[in-house]
């Protein structure tokens, strides 16, 4: 049992065990659910899930086609999360994500303001293209992202529980889009990189939607129970190997780590927040597979999506063409 779990007594350990096999068939069906209707893509499936079970909110980032959208539709059905779809465009204004007051008269004609709310108000919401809205715009999703309500004419609105936000970027179109700052990056748990599907998933695709029928999602779990597994992810004990590859990895990608050369490649590195994201991240990853404690191949298979929006080059390594995924790939070299 690791230091931070040293006041679990045996019958809270014995708990939490039977919790997490009761919920490795939760983790089944779900996994099952999604891939009827969502093929191949599996690291994306499963690190999208990852981050809800440990209670974040991803920025999934790929081209256009690629299913992101039918993604949260899917999983928000599975989930049993109402869910809510916002197209970003550049003159979205923050109310209408948030909502806004409007003058209404009742019956007696007396007038008052009432607070209409926005699509924000859903337990998940995505928000496609979300680089292509304004810096005021952004930054009011983005507050919700991390205080999780809105305040409209001085009155506080919480919203609804659990709330996560799947946001969507294309890595390609530059014009018209307003990159969010590092700052507001930071706010998501992981970034999810969706690649093209190889050739058997691409060809299951062809026959599976393209015919008369298509298959559709079935509600799994109900949204009190994913509050109950997202509960039960923070109670899995974590290892000291865990805990100290976690340490090793993030405060090796910062520039003042003295880690030989690679720290000249690195302009500004993770802060403590990526500490508990791969805490977290790692604790629900051992979850999703069934397993009752995570394990230092977590920690690989997890930093990337969490480091690499956290990191910026320096010119150094924009000369060499070294990227982020060269940086990250050569951290993890030295954990083991």
């Amino acid at each position: 049992m690791s230091a931070i779990d040293t006041k679990m007594t045996k019958a809270q350990e014995k708990e939490v065990i039977a919790q997490a096999e009761n919920a490795v068939s939760d983790m089944r069906k779900i996994r099952a659910n999604v891939a009827n209707v969502i093929f191949g893509q599996e690291t994306v499936v499963d690190n999208t899930l990852i981050t809800i079970l440990a209670g974040g909110h991803a920025l999934l980032v790929g081209l256009p086609g690629l299913a992101k959208t039918k993604l949260v539709e899917t999983l928000g059905t599975v989930l049993g999360l109402d869910d809510n779809r916002i197209q970003f465009t550049p003159d979205l204004m923050p109310s209408d994500i948030l909502g806004s007051e409007i003058l209404h008269q009742d019956e007696k004609g007396k007038r008052s303001f009432q607070f209409v709310k926005g699509p924000v108000f859903a337990q998940l919401l995505m928000a496609d293209e979300i680089n292509r809205a304004s810096p005021r715009t952004q930054a009011a999703l983005l507050q919700s992202m991390q205080e999780y309500h809105v305040t409209i004419a001085g009155q506080r609105y919480d919203l609804p529980s659990p709330f996560h936000v799947l946001a969507t970027q294309n890595p390609l179109e530059q014009e018209g889009t307003y990159p969010l700052p590092e700052a507001q990056l930071d706010r998501f748990l992981m970034q999810v990189d969706v690649h093209y599907p190889d050739l058997e998933a691409e060809k299951r695709i062809l026959f599976e939607t393209t015919g008369t029928t298509e298959a559709s999602a079935k509600k799994t779990l109900s949204a009190d129970r994913l509050k109950e597994l997202q509960q039960l992810v923070r109670r899995i004990p974590v290892g000291e190997s865990v805990i100290d590859a976690i340490l090793e990895l993030v405060r090796s990608a910062r520039p003042d780590s003295g880690a030989d050369k690679i720290v000249d490649f690195i302009s500004w590195g993770p802060g403590p927040r990526a500490s508990q994201a791969l805490m977290l991240t790692c604790r629900a990853r051992a979850l999703l597979d069934g397993r009752l404690a995570p394990s230092v191949d977590d920690v690989l298979a997890l930093a990337e999506p969490v480091l690499q929006h956290r990191m910026q080059l320096s010119f150094a390594a924009r000369a060499e063409s070294v990227t982020v995924r060269d940086v990250i790939s050569t951290l993890k070299g030295r954990i083991g």
